[in-house]
């Protein structure tokens, strides 16, 4: 079956002909679209591409940052104001893959995939959606409902900016380093007032069907010091409520025991 390609100059342009059409893929860096067009994939039918500008900006709005969803990961490493998200976007892939992948793709990427869709959630990040249904809303009900979104276009990603750089933490858990895809991955906000961890945000990747936060990590730590102890507590609830997902990497029981393990390295502040 042959595969158009329609290109539109604005997003809201690009909006509506991805949401009229029930055959139609929206191809940003390609890195998802144009495997699934290699492999023969017949769900679809018409490509849609995007010159907007803005669709590929970052700039700062109060105390967050407004990342265009058609930036690619070698930009947001680039970019001294999005400094805190550079580890997160260096880990993804190798320099070809880092060019061509965008942070509006890694949301819908499944599996052992979305690393930074793991760090957009720990933080707390706000995603617009274009069009005539154009609304924000928390990244926590995009990623729980992404499936509904599919033929919506993500227009930006609005990420508060942590006050104290380390507060935001990010690990990457495979097999083939550096550029290998996730066995795991975890991100978490540590955010600390008076010595005691205010308002902590922890968010798994590959252990379930899409990003993952992790309450009963968040519920151990809440309003504790973050010492050995409470390292050790969140440690151990580690998988509490998460049921992890078996594939060719790892298995269920495996990713459960080795959970708590790089969790506690990450709440302890170890480099890996």
């Amino acid at each position: 079956m042959p595969v158009k390609v329609e290109t539109y100059d604005r997003v809201e342009e690009a909006a509506r002909a991805l949401s009229a059409s029930r055959s139609a893929r929206f191809l940003g860096g390609g890195t998802l679209v144009m495997r699934a067009v290699n492999a023969g994939d017949q769900s679809f039918d018409t490509i849609i591409r995007l010159r907007d500008p803005d669709f590929r900006t970052i700039r700062m709005q109060g105390d967050g940052l407004v990342i265009g969803a058609g930036v690619t990961m070698a930009a947001l490493v680039a970019n001294r104001d999005a400094a805190f998200l550079a580890p997160v976007a260096r880990v993804i892939g190798g320099p070809a893959i880092r060019n061509m992948a965008t942070v509006g793709g890694n949301l819908f990427a499944s599996g052992n995939y979305g690393d930074l869709a793991v760090a957009l959630l720990a933080l707390g990040a706000t995603v617009q959606l274009a069009g005539s249904g154009s609304r924000s809303m928390p990244i926590d009900e995009f990623l729980r409902d992404r499936e509904r979104h599919a033929t919506s276009l993500v227009q930006s990603v609005t990420v508060p900016r942590p006050r104290d750089p380390a507060a935001f933490r990010f690990t990457k858990v495979s097999r083939v380093k550096p550029k290998g895809v996730s066995l795991m991955s975890i991100a978490a906000l540590l955010p600390q007032s008076g010595g005691r961890v205010q308002g902590a945000r922890v968010a798994y990747g590959a252990m379930g069907p899409m990003p993952l936060r992790a309450i009963a990590v968040e519920r151990a730590l809440e309003g504790q010091a973050l010492d050995a102890a409470a390292i050790d507590r969140a440690a151990a609830l580690a998988v509490e409520g998460i049921a992890p997902p078996t594939d060719a990497l790892a298995s269920s029981w495996y990713r459960a025991e080795v959970a708590g393990v790089h969790l506690k390295r990450l709440l302890a502040g170890e480099r890996r």
